[in-house]
Order: C-alpha cells, then sequence, then structure tokens
C-alpha cells in the first residue's frame, strides 16, 4: 500500500478509523471524510503522531448537495486513488428526512455510497488495478426492498430500516461490479460483525442502553470489524475479486434478495433518478 491513495468515509471512529489507521500503517496515503470537525481534528493528530499521512475533507453524506461536493472536491485534487471505501452511515431510530426530502437512512447508508463511487469512480479507473468497498452488514439478512416504499415511509421501524439500506449496498455492490467490468476497478462489499462501536449512539436513551448492553456484552473488537475492510483493500488475494460479499475475510452468500439483479438494477435507476448521478 506505500504511496497508495485511500479514500474513506466515515473515518473518525469506529471501524472507518481502524481500518485508515491500519492502510495507513501499510504506507498508504488517506483522504478521509468526515462531518464532525472536533472528531477530524482528533483523528488527523492521532495519525500525525503514528506518521500516517492523511488529510480530511468535510461533508454531511444525508445531503446530496454535499455528496457531489466533496466528490467533485476530493476529484479535483486526487487524480488517482488506489481504492475507496464507503463506510459512513448510521441507525435512525426515528423517521425523517433531510432538507432534500429523502428519509435519512436511506440517502445516508445507500445514496451516500452511490453518489460517491460514480462520482469518484474515474480516478479510481486511473489508478487500475484499483478497489471499491462498501461497508454493508448480515442485517440486510431479513430485508426486502419496497420499491413503491424506498423512503420508509410505512411503518418505520429502525432496525428494520437499517436493514433495507444494507440490503441496498449489497445490491447496489452486484449492479456497480457489473458496470465497472472491464476498467480495472474491482468493487465488493463486506459485513463486519456486530461492532463495539458508537453505533446506535446518536439515539435516545433507552435504545442507546439497550444496543449499549449489546454492544458490551456481544460485540466485537473494532480491530476485527475493519479486518475485512483492509484485506480487501490491500490484499493480493483479493486483487481481481468483483461483486462479492465478504465477512472474516472469505466470500460469504448473501440473501436471496441480495441477489436479484433486476432489483440491482431497478435500484440503480431509482437512485440516479433521486440523484441525478449514475
Amino acid at each position: 500500500m506505500k504511496g497508495k491513495v485511500c479514500v474513506i468515509t466515515g473515518a473518525t471512529s469506529g471501524i472507518g478509523f481502524e481500518a485508515a489507521r491500519e492502510l495507513g500503517a501499510m504506507g498508504a496515503r488517506l483522504v478521509l471524510v468526515a462531518r464532525d470537525k472536533a472528531r477530524a481534528e482528533a483523528t488527523l493528530k492521532v495519525f500525525a503522531t503514528e506518521g500516517i499521512n492523511a488529510r480530511v475533507f468535510y461533508a454531511d453524506l444525508s445531503r446530496v448537495p454535499e455528496m457531489k461536493r466533496v466528490a467533485g472536491e476530493i476529484a479535483a485534487a486526487e487524480p488517482k486513488i488506489d481504492a475507496l471505501v464507503n463506510n459512513a452511515g448510521a441507525l435512525f431510530n426515528g423517521r425523517a428526512e433531510t432538507p432534500d426530502g429523502i428519509e435519512r437512512t436511506f440517502a445516508l447508508n445507500h445514496l451516500g455510497y452511490f453518489v460517491i463511487a460514480n462520482l469518484l469512480k474515474e480516478r479510481l479507473a486511473a489508478a487500475a488495478p484499483s478497489r471499491l468497498i462498501n461497508v454493508a452488514s448480515e442485517a440486510h439478512r431479513d430485508a426486502r426492498l419496497d420499491f413503491d416504499d424506498l423512503q420508509n415511509k410505512k411503518n418505520y421501524l429502525g432496525l428494520k430500516v437499517y436493514g433495507r439500506s444494507k440490503l441496498c449496498n449489497i445490491l447496489f455492490t452486484r449492479e456497480l461490479a457489473r458496470r465497472l467490468k472491464g476498467t480495472g476497478v474491482y468493487a465488493n462489499c463486506m459485513h463486519p460483525g456486530f461492532v463495539n462501536t458508537r453505533f446506535g449512539d446518536n439515539n435516545g436513551a433507552v435504545f442507546r442502553f439497550g444496543i449499549g448492553m449489546a454492544k458490551r456484552m456481544s460485540g466485537r473488537p473494532v480491530e476485527k470489524g475493519a479486518e475485512t475492510v483492509v484485506y480487501l483493500a490491500s490484499s493480493p488475494e483479493a486483487a481481481k475479486v468483483e461483486g462479492e460479499y465478504y465477512f472474516d475475510c472469505k466470500p460469504k452468500v448473501p440473501s436471496a434478495a441480495a441477489q436479484n439483479d433486476d432489483d440491482a438494477r431497478r435500484l440503480w435507476t431509482e437512485s440516479a433518478r433521486l440523484t441525478g448521478v449514475g
């Protein structure tokens, strides 16, 4: 990874932070996308003390104009990108819409990946062979997409909607890999496991308490959660794998719904319509 450029979203805490740290320690030059300035500055200080070369761009990746702006800034600054890790995401226990009128889970967890990947794919192709990693989840396992309700207006349940967004990540990866075939850009997705991070801490006290207890009892270390991200971004064994879903550095078969190529194509079309990208 020495001298290679890695763009990582959501890299100021949790899995993204640890993956960035490990890739930086391997010699990669890091380009981080962050929303919180204080956490980003603290991250840069840690990396600087460890001799890791990193810079940060700021954006709220739940806002379509912000996704487009930050991707444009990165593309202008970096002629070649060797690896892109789409990691920024969250679970929201209550429904809300962004100022763009898009349900925020769908906006952040799926459309953020979709826009950033599409607007940086030329920079990835310029560094071919290069890699694109989307952080998904086993939470997709029981999810189904309702194309008449992608905005999750009916019977909103935070965990259920989160699972749908992770299903979107896998379907998007399949269609992206198909469209990137022959470009030298290899797109895959992965499940980090249930990791003891800040995940879910943005919700109310009762929800935070419940998920906090679960993380303390069964959450895996953040280093373990980041392991597959680092593997897919750097390992020679994963150099030309495409369109796969990984867990613990090995391919894993996703749900039947996550293998529906018709849904993958339809999701792409709807995402392009909503964002004007792709």
